[in-house]
């Protein structure tokens, strides 16, 4: 037995929990037991029958005298038990789990975890947690269910916390050994941390809670200090890199084109161009990270270096993850570029443009979504590489990218709002540009948290709005097609609104968009928003990024609590893009006041990196983006609101970053550090 032992090799395993436990992530051994707990049941109150109250929760141990089915006036199934100890007797309470009558045997001692409560007139335990008493010998702990701090793990269907317990427990033992220290003497030292072996064992059984809070705070280190030490060894190994050929900046011609812009740049949009420009002039590739809310201008930015690209006879490719965001950075790119004679082509799957890129010959941009992978795409000359959204697209992905050049330039954009402490945490091998601006002249999106009963005033005030001032609005859902599970049944579905709307405004052209909408229909909605020609159009965020329609001032969100903040004000960024006034309606099912307060926040803030940094503060770093979206690693221990522990990990990876050759167990430990987020570009 190893940690590298497939789990499905393991007792009571087998190829269906194998298949469960992969939906979490657990495919071996050493998965398994750094699988770990996020909160504890406190059950270490053993108390004598005779002096439980009720609303207490406590463990009981004793023998069990009778165990019994009973049926309610419903016919549903209720599990009975009676247990006594030397101090007396007392009532345990099951509902709808009759395979307990087979599990739990009469005569047998056992020990209960639960909570304390009236049922009728009695004092009884209920739906309480069990274990029987002679089943210990094999554990690394006397009790892993009952009588302790029991950890509580997360779950997928068919594998719960109960289950887990029962697989880590006899496997610590067994692997302890293998649980090697990795982390350099002089830091554990000078960081007071506990041994990671101790800490692995103690973060799932812990003694009591300062135990636990030990355990958590080794590894939590752990993981900051991994993500730390893997962006400085991408930035050490990148740094090594050579370009192909050094950019000349010619400042004339960069200046010729910014005097033919009808617009001026902003302060924020000339110092990030500035920063990238240095870049492109070093002898070392570029790899900078561009962040800016959606219409703050980061596209003329990466106009500018692509065209300073072809000044220095080089091509760009441009990778964006939709085929949306794709068309709206090749209209823009064009207009952009059309005075100065540039080759620029199309390609996604759908939208092939294989015949315009032969035609061209040799084109100076190529932009596209994931189809410039395609083997039948080369470049001649692959100088700049941009990917816009970067954490929409695989390790493997951006590197196939990258690996069509050589050495390129490295040019990656985002208009998610990510905390600058989450931003400089990942990103730790990227230099970072912000346009924290936006152009002048643009208004403040109004916006407004809707309680329910103010749902047809507000649509009669849509219907005014547009018919009087000639706008268009967007009329978000969080799901394409009604959900069949009960829970999300009152959650807005865009095909199912889009039938009701039509009866709602029914002297209006609505329309609809969505992920499985095909691309020439897509193609054809953009084109009759932008001409007007549709008023209302119904969808899901799939309008988040790369939707450009000025005339639009209407942002209508249902389900607004489903959304992150940042993803909430991407959204609104859809309007607000002319001059007229703009306004984005949040509608919420939600009584919470925390949930209340959190989208209030929207009607006052309008700053992207503002609402993100609220958002991690309120609800976490693994729900800042709403319907969690693919790239950012969900951190078992540790949180990116802790800026101590990211501070202290990042001074101890410096302290080690040129000295890994002399440290093998920390470089395999590296080497095995597989999070798709920050692996090298």
């Amino acid at each position: 037995m190893t940690l590298d032992t497939p789990v499905s090799k393991l007792y009571m395993v087998g190829p269906t929990y194998a298949r469960r436990l992969k939906k979490l992530g657990i495919e071996t051994v050493g998965d398994l037991v750094t699988h770990f707990p996020f909160r504890y049941d406190d059950f270490s109150l053993i108390s004598p029958i005779s002096l439980i109250q009720a609303g207490e929760k406590v463990t009981i141990q004793g023998e069990v005298l009778l165990m019994k089915n009973e049926y309610t006036k419903y016919g549903k199934k209720i599990q009975k038990a009676k247990v006594a100890d030397k101090t007396g007797e007392i009532e345990i309470t099951w509902f709808n789990q009759p395979f307990l009558i087979k599990t739990i045997s009469v005569g047998e001692r056992y020990s209960f975890s639960g909570k304390v409560d009236w049922f009728g007139r009695k004092v009884v335990v209920v739906s309480p947690e069990y274990e029987k008493i002679s089943n210990i010998e094999y554990r690394i702990s006397k009790f892993i269910h009952t009588g302790r701090l029991v950890p509580v793990y997360p779950e997928t269907r068919g594998v719960s916390s109960k289950w887990l317990r029962s697989r880590i427990s006899p496997l610590l033992p067994q692997v302890k050994e293998e649980l090697t220290e990795y982390i350099p003497l002089q830091i554990l030292l000078r960081e007071k941390l506990a041994p990671y072996k101790d800490s692995v064992l103690k973060i799932h059984f812990p003694e009591n809670k300062a135990a636990a809070k030990k355990a958590r705070e080794r590894l939590a280190f752990d993981e900051l200090f991994l993500i730390q030490l893997a962006g400085l060894h991408r930035q050490k190994q990148w740094q090594k890199n050579q370009v192909a050929h050094q950019f000349n900046i010619d400042q004339e011609k960069i200046l010729a084109f910014l005097n033919q812009l009808p617009f001026e740049l902003t302060n924020a949009q000339k110092r990030c161009t500035k920063e990238i420009l240095k870049d492109l002039s070093s002898n070392k590739p570029m790899n900078r990270l561009l962040q800016g809310d959606v219409g703050s201008g980061k596209t003329v930015v990466a106009a500018i270096a692509a065209y300073t690209a072809f000044l220095n006879g080089y091509q760009t490719a441009l990778m964006a993850p939709t085929e949306i965001l794709a068309f709206q950075h090749y209209q823009t790119i064009k207009i952009l570029l059309q005075p100065f004679d540039l080759k620029i082509a199309l390609q996604t799957r759908s939208v092939k443009h294989l015949k315009s890129l032969e035609l061209l010959k040799r084109p100076d941009i190529v932009i596209g979504t994931h189809a410039l992978l395609s083997k039948k795409i080369a470049f001649d000359k692959l100088g700049l590489a941009i990917i816009d959204e970067q954490h929409r697209f695989g390790v493997e992905q951006r590197a196939s990218l990258i690996k069509k050049g050589k050495a390129p330039h490295v040019l990656t954009m985002t208009a998610t709002p990510i905390p600058r402490t989450i931003a400089l945490t990942l990103y730790g091998d990227l230099d970072l540009s912000f346009i924290d601006e936006m152009p002048q002249g643009r208004l403040k999106v109004k916006t407004w948290v809707v309680p329910q009963e103010k749902r047809s005033a507000a649509y009669s005030w849509i219907k005014k709005e547009i018919i009087s001032q000639k706008t268009q609005a967007f009329i978000i859902c969080p799901l394409i097609e009604p959900s069949q599970i009960e829970t999300m049944k009152d959650i807005k579905a865009a095909t199912a609104e889009f039938e009701k709307l039509k009866k709602v405004f029914p002297k209006l052209k609505l329309d609809l968009l969505h992920g499985r909408t095909k691309s020439k229909e897509k193609e054809k909605i953009l084109q009759e928003l932008k001409e007007k020609k549709i008023q209302i159009l119904v969808a899901t965020p799939v309008v988040e990024v790369g939707i450009d329609i000025p005339n639009a001032t209407i942002m209508m969100i249902e389900g607004a609590e489903r959304f992150g903040l940042a993803q909430l004000h991407q959204l609104r960024g859809r309007v607000g893009r002319g001059i007229k006034q703009s306004y984005c309606f949040l509608f919420t099912q939600s009584q919470s006041q925390k949930v209340l307060k959190r989208l209030k926040a929207m009607e006052t803030m309008n700053i992207g990196i503002e609402l993100a940094e609220l958002d991690l503060k309120l609800r976490g770093p693994g729900e800042i983006y709403g319907l969690k979206q693919h790239g950012f690693p969900d951190l078992r221990v540790a949180s990116f609101t802790d800026f101590a522990l990211i501070k202290k990990a990042r001074s101890a990876a410096e302290t080690v970053i040129n000295d890994l050759e002399n440290l093998p167990l920390l470089q395999e430990k590296l080497k095995k550090y597989t999070i798709s987020l920050v692996e090298p570009n």
